[in-house]
């Protein structure tokens, strides 16, 4: 492998874009259906026993709903064989005694839950579907079998002010860990964006329930809270650096350096057509914005280009059509007015109680394996 190169670390494996929620803020492509012609168990085999050979040695199972798919103990059990660290990233429907049994044997080595709110209705009106309860008998589930747990839940306005309940909830169900990380804005959240980008005023208080948390639950739960990029001062790396730690694969066999680069019109890499070496060392999409020969200014002059690389070009290019810009987050972006102008819109949203969200639907699709 060529020296300039590193080897990637962790694997998001997308198994399925199935998924029995119907998020508003779901980030998934918005054409489903042609995600449908999924990896077989075999090709799956293959697919990680190449990433273990590039160096991988995470992998995160996810989708949709990874527990769609009949084969998930077979690839949790031939990960394990190859000395993978496995994690599976489910909303907890499906996870039943049974299930989980299989999963434990195979040598599923965590379980990732995601929830809504910290009581049913709202937590149930979010999802889209009745899952609340599913959702904490899967957590109390994963404790009982000994796996450690994370809980994750996305953030927006209307369901950031239940902070401190969601935190007492985690708490309650004896969780390892919290991700508490806001909506990014792709796919149908960005669709959404006016009804989900929380006011200054919301944010501000959950900063003050997370700094208080941390001290409470300091070395019970560890408490992860991401600040929403639209708030920031300087854009967050794009998973570390384009192409430099973590790689995709989705479920029809197409390979992403973010799970959301399907975007940007660049080529495209699957893994039906070459290896995950070649993949990485050497396609176009991969080569395309690594390092920071690409960028443009004030990218190029600053002195943060090898800290936030730029930060998102999936953003960059939803918000300005150019995949190569400053990500507009940045406050020294010539487009960061987009950005200002969006968080001008949410606290004017909240004043005046309007908001509308269209929840995501999913089409009746995709081989079941």
């Amino acid at each position: 492998m060529p020296s300039a190169v590193e080897r990637p670390f962790g694997l998001l494996a997308e198994l399925t874009y199935r998924c029995p929620l119907h998020c508003s803020y779901c980030s998934n492509p918005l054409d489903l259906a042609a995600y449908a012609d999924e990896l077989t168990t075999a090709e799956w085999r293959r697919v990680l026993t190449e990433a273990r050979e590039l160096g991988v040695l995470q992998l995160h199972l996810s989708g949709g709903e990874p527990l769609l798919r009949r084969d998930v103990a077979e690839i949790v059990q031939c990960a394990g064989e190859l000395g993978l660290y496995t994690n599976l990233i489910t909303s907890g429907l499906g996870l039943t005694p049974h299930r989980a049994e299989e999963l434990l044997a195979a040598g599923l080595d965590h379980v990732q839950i995601s929830l809504q709110a910290d009581e049913a209705a709202l937590s149930d009106r979010i999802a889209g579907v009745r899952s609340f309860e599913h959702k904490l008998a899967a957590a109390r589930l994963v404790k009982q079998l000994g796996w450690p747990l994370t809980l994750n839940v996305v953030l927006h306005r209307h369901n950031v002010d239940r902070l401190a309940g969601i935190l007492d909830l985690a708490e309650q169900l004896e969780a390892d860990r919290i991700e508490l990380a806001h909506t990014q804005y792709y796919g149908w959240a960005l669709h959404n964006r006016g009804g989900l980008l929380p006011s200054r005023a919301q944010l501000e208080r959950a900063q003050e329930v997370v700094r208080a948390a941390h001290a409470r639950l300091q070395g019970r739960v560890d408490v992860v809270y991401v600040l929403p990029d639209y708030f920031s001062r300087y854009p967050k790396p794009c998973m570390g650096g384009w192409g430099r730690r973590q790689l995709t694969v989705v479920p029809d066999g197409g390979v992403l350096p973010c799970p959301t680069a399907h975007t940007l019109p660049l080529p495209r890499a699957s893994v039906r057509e070459h290896s995950l070496a070649w993949i990485w060392e050497r396609s176009p999409l991969f080569q395309r914005f690594r390092g920071t020969d690409w960028m443009p200014e004030p990218c190029r002059s600053c002195d943060r280009r090898e800290v936030d690389f730029g930060g998102c070009r999936c953003q960059a290019f939803q918000l300005t059509g150019d995949a190569a810009r400053t990500d507009p987050v940045c406050h020294l972006s010539p487009d960061h007015g987009l950005v200002a102008e969006a968080v001008a819109a949410a606290d004017e949203g909240a004043r005046s109680g309007e908001v509308v969200l269209t929840p995501r639907r999913h089409p009746a699709a995709g081989r079941s394996r």
